[in-house]
Formats: structure tokens, sequence, C-alpha cells
């Protein structure tokens, strides 16, 4: 069915891709079964358990990403790396328009699995506050509003978000105090207002990664009064 470069034979429980590591070859099961899992706050979920002729590792070749999960052999499995060069020859093939629309996929694939790990892990409940802030980007501090607030993070309402995985500093506002509480933080996702339709509101999801211990006493007071 597919042209292979090279087969390798797994015993059970070896890693044949490693979450977060590099590499965009292909792969196809001739034996045994592969399980594909992902760790989200240092603990391991199975997603899927593959079969004899199913392929995994389509991220990497289409999107040029990190892998997104592990992939580990499940008893004795033997799996064929199919042959790259043939892939890129009928990949280019393909119009341009056709190659941008599957690349755009694998990569908005990745960034929703991205989003489902952060909104998985989240431990704090974020409730609806409307707070003034100002936060910095290369230039100079924007004046923005929150759409919601946790004691771990905030949703800010903005045309131009940062770029995923940005840190910056944030000055939040909360009612009765006279000065912002400053709060070091890192964009967890990102939605631009050419993205939006009917769902969520645009802008980005930050967590907080500094802050004193009196300003998050402080946030949890308020939050939860």
């Amino acid at each position: 069915m597919f042209n292979l470069a090279s087969e390798e034979t797994y015993q059970d429980g070896q890693i044949i891709i490693d979450e977060g590591g590099a590499g965009d070859w292909l792969y196809v099961i001739l034996s045994g079964r592969v399980e594909i899992s992902k760790t989200v706050e240092g603990k391991e979920y199975i997603m899927t358990l593959l079969q004899p002729d199913d392929v995994f590792g389509e991220l990497g070749f289409l999107g040029g990403i990190k892998r997104t999960a592990t992939a580990r052999a499940i008893g004795e499995t033997t799996v064929g790396g199919i042959d790259r060069e043939l892939l890129d020859r009928e990949f280019n093939k393909l119009s341009s328009d056709f190659r941008t629309i599957l690349i755009g996929v694998a990569q908005r694939f990745k960034k929703t699995i991205d989003q489902t790990r952060e909104f998985s892990s989240r431990k704090e409940i974020r409730v609806q506050r409307t707070l003034s802030l100002r936060y910095k980007d290369k230039k100079s501090f924007v004046k923005a509003r929150t759409e919601n607030v946790s004691s771990g993070g905030l949703f800010i309402r903005t045309e131009n978000p940062l770029k995923h995985g940005e840190q910056f500093l944030l000055k939040l506002q909360l009612p009765g105090l006279s000065d912002p509480m400053k709060i070091k933080c890192e964009v967890a996702s990102t939605r631009k207002q050419a993205e939006k339709t009917d769902g969520p509101p645009y802008g980005m999801g930050v967590k907080f990664i500094q802050m004193t211990k009196k300003d998050n006493q402080t946030l949890r007071q308020y939050l939860n009064p």
C-alpha cells in the first residue's frame, strides 16, 4: 500500500515517537499496535490505540511542527517509515493553494490540541469580571479590559493579541486599590478578530507566572468575597 524506506520493530512499551520531539517522518503499522498518549500536568492520558495499516506522524510532515503526542508500542510492533522522497514529490504535485490548506489544517489542529491542554489543566474557575488593565508589548503599555479572571490567569479582550508563549508585564487594576497589581504573564491562547465567528470573543488568554504573595491573596479575596 505504501512505499517504505525502512522497517523497525519495537518491543512492548518502547517509544516510537516522543511528545515534544522533532521529526517529520510518517509511519504505518505493519504488525502489532501503537498507543497514542499525551501528558497533561505530569499525568499521561491515552488518546487512542492504533491498529495495523494505521498511519501516524502526519502532523510533523504536514505542519513541520514538534510531535504533539507520544507513540508507544503495545506488544511486539513493527512499523514502516514511509518513503519521504516519494511523499514530497506527491505533495508537491498538489496545487499551492491546496498545500497551503493542508498545512493550515495541521497547524490549526496543533493549536487546538494546545488550547485543549491548557483548558484541561486549568485548576482555577474563571469568573466573569470586567476590569481595566494595561499590558506591555514591544513598544509601550496598551490599555485593555478583561472578559474573565481567576487567581491563575485571565482573558484580555484585544484586537491585537500577542503571540502564543510570549511573556509580558501586566498592570491589573482592582476596585478599591490605589495602585495596580504588577503581574508577569504568559500568553496561553489567542483568538484574532479575523477568526471570530459565533464563538468566544477575540483576544488572548494569559496565565500568571509571577506575582507577589500579597497580590495573589488580594486577588483571591476579590474573586471570593
